[in-house]
């Protein structure tokens, strides 16, 4: 339980990072990390449960296209993280498309690496 509640944290940190430095996300809620914890808990929850055996199915698929299906996958797990924060709590992050949602994943991989090698795990 420790080491999910520290990925969310990781995450939520890489998710406010990419909030702030993108234009195309917006956080809904008030105070405006409400919507970026929401958002990062869905995110959390899509990471440790669905995400590897989507990942492992497609895999295939990802071989095909040189790892641009992986992209389309990681839009989908982000914008399904929305719409469950959205539609839940009426909070959460609103992506304004698949352009702004790889740039987002790219930041958020970043963050969460750098973030992850400060805390240790």
């Amino acid at each position: 339980m420790s080491r999910f509640l520290s990925r969310w944290l990781v995450l939520t940190i890489a998710a406010g990072v990419m909030v702030a430095l993108l234009p195309g996300m917006e956080a809904v809620g008030e105070p405006p990390i409400l919507g970026v914890a929401a958002f990062s808990l869905f995110l959390a929850l899509i990471n440790a449960s669905i995400k590897p055996v989507v990942h492992l199915i497609a895999l295939p698929i990802s071989i095909l296209s040189f790892g641009l299906f992986a992209l389309i996958l990681n839009w989908l797990f982000m914008e399904l993280a929305s719409w469950l924060a959205m539609s839940l709590f009426s909070v959460g992050v609103i992506i304004h498309g698949f352009l702004w949602a790889v740039l987002g994943s790219f930041i958020m991989a970043v963050v969460s690496g750098i973030v992850d090698a400060v805390i240790g795990e």
